[in-house]
């Protein structure tokens, strides 16, 4: 059991292809797998009958010589996306027992490319944290520990779920979505590979809202080359999202040369913060010759405005959060509270989103709420946004200046026990994201490349960020690093 489940994207579209194996075999593995894996409550969803019917499809298209890049391969989905007819309830209690009658737009294009679906994956309640302790379904455990401890530690978040089941092999990738880094912490924290795509890249539409002008959906996968063969299938104009981008989608797999001869690397001098453990600086000075060795030029460069980014993403994402989520009242989607007789609509609202939504949410509405209120909107909102302007410039001139892509350490450490982190003090957690919050405000492509472990044995991460649509040069500079760093460390069984 769990051979099968271990190949990546690309080694199972070849054997499928070549009749090693059939796509009901590598889902029956997959299966397997999950149903020996409740310990890490990575999937919150199973639907198995869904994967054997699909994956009976599939065979019949591989048959028949109708094999697109993604028919037969199993993945896990992120609970935040709507899967018709399957519960999908963003981990939260106030969506309890939705089951959206309609297909998120990145899913149905995965299922029409032969992808079979496994089930549900857990993550943060709404996407909002970095641990994965935020879920109406409880935290996710990582399939990693510390050597010689137990302690069970975080997958990361919000995309916890997904990076856990990637990881331990439940399945061969999964979803994710990233908002201010959910998909390349985790990625970082558990050794796979997450690619978050530029914003408007991939389809928002069908996938539940957190801060919409950060969402984007990506890939949580085993390598680069996966990174490449599952973000073409999921990329590309979608009418019903208005801020879908019009712009081909190229093949992002055949620029996967690892030839950067000639590229420039910029090094931000600004990322390097107080208090950064030694082994994230020596991981980036090791990454930086690796490039460097790889034929790439490296150079310093400045992004002056990163000090500010933290605080602005944590004013306009609960400020949109606020909006977005005010649509969960109790009328129209998901749980209603138990009124009493007298009670009115007013008390109604209350009830059900006091009840409804976690603390963490509760949190960040009232954060977002208050932002955006009179009087205080100039203060605080409007000013974010002019941040924001300014750190999307800073980018933009590194670029003006010739550099090709930025690399940065992905997380300021390794995966933390649950609980460890955050309690009284939540920006503790929120540190988390000071390395990824930037593209996302910039709307920049980034992607997570595991390229090391620390002292406990636990995986570290770079972080490669791109020139907005040109994903295709900024996986080929990952893979170049991923080839360099030569990482194939997996986590011991422990489940």
């Amino acid at each position: 059991m769990g051979e099968l489940s271990r190949l990546t994207l690309a080694a199972a579209r070849d054997g499928l292809r070549r009749g090693d194996f059939t796509a009901r075999e590598i889902t029956e593995d997959c299966l397997a797998e999950i149903d020996a894996a409740d310990a890490l409550n990575a999937v919150v969803t199973k639907t198995p009958e869904r994967a054997r019917a699909m994956a009976d499809a599939a065979d019949a298209r591989l048959k028949a010589g109708d094999a697109p890049d993604m028919c037969g391969l199993p993945l896990g989905v992120k609970d935040l996306f709507c899967t018709e007819g399957v519960k999908s309830q963003a981990a939260s209690n106030i969506l309890g027992g939705f089951t959206p009658p309609y297909e998120s737009t990145t899913t149905a294009k995965l299922w029409a490319e032969g992808a079979v679906m496994l089930g549900k994956l857990n993550m943060d309640e709404f996407a909002m944290g970095s641990s994965n302790e935020t879920s109406c379904y409880g935290p996710v455990a990582s399939p990693w520990r510390r050597e010689g401890a137990n302690a069970p530690l975080t997958p990361g978040g919000s995309s916890g779920g997904s990076a856990a089941a990637v990881a331990a092999d439940l399945c061969l990738a999964a979803t994710g979505t990233d908002t201010g880094g959910s998909i390349r912490q985790p990625a970082a924290f558990t050794g796979i590979v997450g690619v978050k795509p530029t914003y408007g890249r991939v389809s928002r539409w069908g996938i539940v809202a957190f801060a919409s002008s950060l969402d984007q959906a990506g890939p949580m996968v085993k390598s680069v080359r996966d990174g490449a063969i599952m973000l073409r299938a999921m990329a590309g104009l979608d009418t019903k999202d208005s801020t879908s981008a019009d712009i081909p989608v190229p093949d992002f797999e055949a620029a996967l040369t690892g030839d950067i001869r000639g590229k420039t690397i910029g090094i931000p001098r600004e990322y390097r913060i107080d208090g950064m453990p030694d082994e994230i600086e020596a991981l980036w000075t090791k990454g930086r010759e690796m490039l460097a060795d790889a034929g790439a030029k490296v150079v310093d460069i400045s992004l002056p405005h990163t000090k500010y980014a933290l605080p602005a993403y944590y004013i306009i994402a609960p400020a949109e959060a606020s909006s977005n989520l005010a649509r969960y009242d109790g009328v129209r989607y998901g749980a209603r509270a138990k009124l009493a007789a007298d009670d009115g609509v007013t008390e109604m609202f209350e009830k059900t989103r006091a009840e409804g939504f976690g603390a963490e949410v509760r949190s960040r509405v009232m954060v977002g709420a208050y932002v955006l209120s009179a009087g205080y909107y100039d203060a605080y909102y409007l000013r974010a946004q002019k941040v924001r302007t300014l750190i999307r410039r800073d980018f933009e001139t590194a670029f003006a200046d010739g550099v090709d892509a930025i690399l940065t350490p992905a997380t300021p450490s390794a995966a933390f026990a649950l609980g460890e982190v955050g309690g009284d003090d939540p920006v503790a957690m929120y540190l988390n994201d000071v390395f990824t919050v930037t593209v996302n405000l910039a709307g920049l492509p980034g992607v997570a490349v595991p390229a090391g472990l620390d002292g406990a044995g636990l995986p570290l991460g770079l972080q490669l960020i791109g020139r907005p649509w040109e994903e295709a040069d900024m996986l080929n500079i990952a893979q170049a690093l991923e080839n360099a760093a030569g990482f194939s460390a997996k986590p011991a069984r422990w489940w």
